[in-house]
């Protein structure tokens, strides 16, 4: 999954914090609502209808009912600040919800193409369907393209890899409902395969972008970094600390859509421990306020001087036993 346009370098306010939690509630309880009405259309018109597809698709929205409330449930639980048993907070209860909504929209998947290949199997127990449910089926795909569009924005602008998700699990019912349209056009003109091929097809597309959300929140879960750009704006924002001379060992891991980042810097050898301390404190609030890092744990080296490398290492003292 792609954070790009999550990035931001300053770091938000209470106030702000607490207008994101309130867009994104918002936002997946409008997904909601349409889901209940969605889902409820499609498997009743689809039964009428008798179309396979158009059901699918109605199973596909019902789906998306249940991973809403997922994401409510994660949302809440992720805003829980730091205990004693998770001193980095409860962050990962969003790369989770991620992980559970992969699941889920993969087990729809491989349901719907079984369903369809059982259709395929017996192509004599196809029904000619009622152009009701093209009516519905375009329907649907207008309101799914337009929460997508609506439900991305709030991702965005609220900086939620969850949302993200969700709103990409939007886009996959716009695309099956267009797919569902177009069978149940093929079987209105006479192709009654079409209908059975189009579930198929929405199956194939539900389980591989399940397969995907899920893949990327297993990663997340077993501290993958982040991207090189934003590993290269954290360094740079180190290495442009007053004091720091030098940086290695820059470890990155996400925490939700958060970071948690491990650096050694290297300052002066000739200073003080205290000079050396403040340096990396200096260090550690510019990071914190430029990127969204929930913490920055910095180790001091002193600064490698390449001109004294030709120069011979004294033996260490030998040790002098006193007379026993």
């Amino acid at each position: 999954m792609n954070f790009s346009d999550l990035e931001d370098d300053s770091e938000d306010s209470p106030e702000e914090l607490a207008s994101r939690a309130v867009a994104a509630s918002r936002s997946t309880w409008v997904s909601v609502v349409v889901n209940v009405l969605l889902s409820a259309l499609q498997i009743a018109v689809g039964l009428y209808a008798r179309s396979q597809s158009l059901i699918a698709d109605g199973l596909h929205s019902l789906s998306d009912l249940v991973s809403d409330f997922v994401v409510l449930f994660a949302s809440r639980h992720s805003k829980k600040g730091a205990d004693q048993d998770h001193p980095y907070g409860h962050q990962r209860f969003e790369t989770a919800a991620s992980l559970v909504l992969g699941l889920l929209l993969l087990g729809v998947g491989v349901g719907m193409l079984w369903s369809a290949a059982g259709k395929l199997e017996a192509p004599d127990t196809i029904a000619e369907v009622h152009i009701a449910a093209l009516w519905v089926a375009i329907g649907a795909l207008v309101a799914k393209e337009t929460l997508f569009r609506y439900m991305l924005a709030v991702a965005k602008r609220v900086k939620s890899g969850m949302l993200v998700a969700n709103a990409w699990h939007a886009r996959s019912d716009a695309a099956s409902s267009l797919v569902v349209a177009l069978g149940i056009t093929g079987n209105l003109l006479g192709y009654p395969m079409f209908d059975p091929i189009a579930a198929l097809i929405v199956g194939f597309m539900v389980g591989r972008m399940g397969w995907g959300f899920a893949w990327d929140a297993l990663h997340d879960l077993m501290d993958r970094a982040v991207d090189e750009q934003e590993v290269a704006a954290i360094a740079r924002t180190l290495t442009e600390t007053p004091g720091v001379r030098g940086l290695h060992d820059l470890k990155t891991r996400k925490m939700g859509d958060m970071i948690v980042v491990d650096a050694h810097i290297e300052v002066d050898a000739a200073i003080s421990v205290e000079a050396g301390h403040d340096i990396a404190v200096a260090a550690r609030n510019r990071v914190m306020q430029r990127h969204r890092v929930l913490n920055l744990m910095t180790h001091i080296d002193p600064q490698h001087r390449p001109d004294l490398d030709h120069l011979p290492v004294s033996p260490p003292a030998a040790s002098i036993t006193p007379p026993g």
